[in-house]
């Protein structure tokens, strides 16, 4: 997929990030579009359909946790990368990110020319996701379907935000096999882009809450293993 077929939503109620970064996508040859609130933004993604979605926490009207949780659920935008781009930092700002569906996080200030990197390494990693060879394979009752990006589980079909699919798939590709941390930030989010140490805790909490907690086990001071 060429850069020119790449679409970015960005959402910001600060016109000056939405000028600059805007500005600096756009140069690289990316499809950027810009909304100024959670609202506009919600309706813009589900119109546009992006690839990455970079959306401010607080903004008025409707909250970027709030437009996160909607545009993960809506139709068609189910595998759209979603970051934040926030001057907030605070663990608790973080956690409540990926728990409404969101793939990173980054602090502001950051330099222009540093978050075009990150926004490559983020595109990137989605074109070769979508470019891997298709493969449905079977763990036990759940059904992995790696071309759709579906979950079925005991004959109910579950989709699943991108980085938790991309842990399921990780950890059942080896049933019983303890994956490290680092093996999992490596694997699912990659060297390029930091992430909190809490992240990997918070999307195996949510593949709990929905495939079952008795098929993921916590190896203290490891990392994690599927098991059947």
């Amino acid at each position: 997929m060429k850069k020119k077929d790449l679409k970015i939503l960005l959402i910001d109620d600060e016109p000056d990030i939405l000028e600059i970064v805007g500005y600096n996508l756009s140069a690289e040859g990316y499809q950027v579009f810009t909304a100024k609130n959670g609202v506009e933004g919600v309706a813009l993604a589900k119109k546009k359909l992006p690839h990455l979605i970079i959306l401010d926490v607080m903004m008025p009207e409707m909250d970027g946790i709030e437009a996160c949780g909607i545009i993960r659920k809506s139709p068609g935008l189910e595998n759209t990368i979603i970051t934040f781009l926030t001057a907030r930092g605070e663990d608790y700002s973080q956690l409540a990110g990926f728990d409404a569906g969101a793939d990173d996080y980054i602090t502001k200030p950051i330099k222009p020319k540093v978050l075009v990197s990150k926004v490559k390494a983020l595109l990137r990693r989605f074109k070769e996701d979508t470019s891997a060879a298709e493969e449905i394979f079977k763990v036990g009752d759940i059904v992995i379907n790696r071309e759709e990006y579906k979950i079925v589980n005991n004959g109910t079909e579950i989709i699943l935000p991108r980085k938790e699919f991309e842990l399921l798939s990780l950890l059942t590709s080896k049933p019983n096999k303890v994956f490290k941390r680092e093996v999992i930030l490596n694997k699912v989010w990659g060297n390029e882009v930091v992430v909190g140490g809490r992240t990997i805790d918070v999307h195996i909490r949510k593949l709990r809450e929905k495939i079952g907690d008795e098929h993921f086990k916590t190896v203290k001071g490891v990392g994690y293993k599927f098991v059947l």
